[in-house]
């Protein structure tokens, strides 16, 4: 009898575009440096661990931003993947500036984002950026100019695909009349269905859908938390944790979700992508989302 082998390929894959397939279950890189995205990690050395582990149980795509650290985790994605094994995908993304842990400010000025791909491209070690995400709409910038920039830089061949994160359906139709649009990265959970609307209106238009918080910031994993013990029953049932479980939810609830759940421990990241495999029956699903209080 073979023992299965945990791998990011049991979550499935995508299109990215229509043209870029990645599996479907991805790493997130907020976490890997310090707390509140600012400073290098506690322990560098795990970063590339973590990084190095995430590659060889079959993710193939990466998150990340110019925003974390800021520039570190780019860095060390860079320094610790480059040349980057076939078929991982780095996504990053640009549009804020960091002032200190959790402290940012949306900047979309032409010249910023231009600078902000170059600068990526360099830290990664990459001649093309697969997928450029602008990190949030800054209010005081037209949506044409922010766009217009990544449209030239794609033209250029400097990013592949354009994504937008924290949107509505509203701005996302707004954007594709600038450019095409093939992701979006939303706050969304099993505990935070705030963007529901986006994400069936994504699924519908072939857009991918990265859902950012999948345990909704921690508190799904609390012993208080509304609907817990339930939780913990369906997990224990499958020899699960509830991260795993609220993980696996994210896969089967559409398959436009790309989940990119962050950890700095390899540990940890084996149990994310251990939670690939988890199948519960649609009556499992239905108990576990009835428990949940939204």
């Amino acid at each position: 009898m073979t023992t299965h082998v945990p791998s990011a390929a049991d979550g499935g894959a995508f299109l990215i575009g229509g043209d870029l397939p990645v599996r479907r279950l991805g790493y997130g890189t907020m976490r890997l440096v310090g707390n509140g995205a600012w400073g290098e990690p506690a322990d560098p050395a795990e970063a590339r661990r973590v990084l190095r582990r995430a590659v060889e149980m079959g993710v193939t795509l990466i998150d990340t931003a110019d925003a974390y650290g800021p520039e570190i985790a780019e860095r060390l994605i860079g320094e610790t993947l480059a040349p980057y094994a076939a078929g991982v995908v780095i996504a990053t993304k640009g549009g804020i500036t960091r002032q200190g842990p959790a402290k940012t400010e949306y900047v979309g000025r032409a010249g910023y984002l231009i600078q902000c791909i170059e600068m990526s491209l360099r830290r990664l070690k990459l001649e093309r950026i697969e997928l450029y995400q602008l990190h949030r709409i800054d209010p005081r910038t037209p949506l044409e100019e922010s766009l217009g920039a990544l449209k030239r830089m794609q033209e250029q061949g400097k990013i592949r695909h354009i994504g937008l994160s924290e949107v509505t359906v509203k701005e996302i139709q707004e954007a594709r009349k600038i450019v095409d649009v093939v992701t979006v990265q939303n706050r969304y959970s099993l505990g935070d269905r705030r963007h529901e609307e986006t994400l069936t209106w994504c699924q519908q238009q072939g857009i991918g859908f990265m859902p950012w918080y999948p345990n909704a910031g921690g508190k799904l994993l609390k012993p208080d938390y509304p609907g817990a013990q339930v939780l913990v029953r369906s997990a224990a049932r499958h020899a699960a944790t509830v991260a795993q479980l609220s993980l696996a939810w994210l896969l089967q609830r559409s398959p436009a979700m790309l989940p990119i759940p962050g950890t700095s421990s390899v540990a940890h990241l084996e149990e994310n992508i251990a939670a690939a495999a988890l199948r519960l029956t649609p009556e499992e699903w239905a108990e576990v989302e009835a428990a949940v209080q939204l």
